[in-house]
């Protein structure tokens, strides 16, 4: 899975993306959680984007839960795209070691009052090394642009991501993902195939017990 994608001419880069999750619990079956994310590439020199927003999920039942968030996005250096503002919903079913997340996001741009529709749908399957909590992930998440816009977001598949990597617990309370990140983007309209070599990691902090599933973003 990891190597699908044939190395036709495309634009590479070498980045670090880095993401700091805390949650907590709001009631018996909700869940707050605030998110930091910051993203750093050699082409665009140095950090490149930033989200800083929260969403909100309900735990249906052990296997299934729902979720609505916002996210701001910036963009810096250089990325030339316009800060937005993004807001997402999502189902997550969790049956063992494997999790699906399907996400929808709605962005919303300066350039045009036209909302761009992302479809995400993640696969990601966790298997244990040993007792003390350590694991290996594999995921793949795809992007389909189910709609096209005046202010730039172009319909159809946009882009996939494949990860493997470990996730290694700090405590009774947190965690972190360790791992390997590649981003596809297949070119459309002229523009050279994009691949992004990423080294990833995620810290997940939670207070008190209800946690959810390991995905991520």
């Amino acid at each position: 899975m990891l190597t699908a994608v044939p190395a036709h001419a495309q634009d590479e880069d070498a980045q670090l993306w880095l993401q700091v999750n805390a949650s907590a619990p709001l009631a018996e079956r909700v869940k707050l959680t605030l998110e930091q994310i910051a993203r750093i590439g050699d082409r665009q020199g140095g950090l490149f984007q930033t989200e800083l927003g929260g969403i909100v999920a309900y735990r249906v039942s052990d296997q299934i839960e729902l979720g609505f968030g916002y996210r701001r996005v910036g963009f810096h250096n250089g990325n030339r795209s316009e800060d937005e503002n993004r807001l997402r919903q999502h189902i997550v079913a969790t049956f063992g070691r494997l999790v699906g997340r399907l996400r929808v996001d709605e962005r919303f741009h300066p350039g045009g009052d036209e909302i761009g529709f992302r479809i995400r749908p993640l696969l990601r399957y966790n298997q244990p090394l040993g007792k003390g909590g350590l694991k290996l992930f594999i995921s793949h998440e795809s992007f389909y642009l189910p709609n096209a816009t005046r202010w730039g977001q172009r319909s159809g598949y946009e882009r996939m991501r494949n990860s493997v990597g470990f996730t290694i617990p700090l405590g009774k309370l947190s965690s972190v993902d360790v791992g390997y990140l590649n981003q596809y983007r297949p070119g459309r309209s002229g523009s050279p195939a994009q691949m992004d070599h990423a080294l990833s990691t995620q810290l997940t902090l939670s207070i008190g017990s209800h946690t959810s599933s390991q995905v991520e973003d």
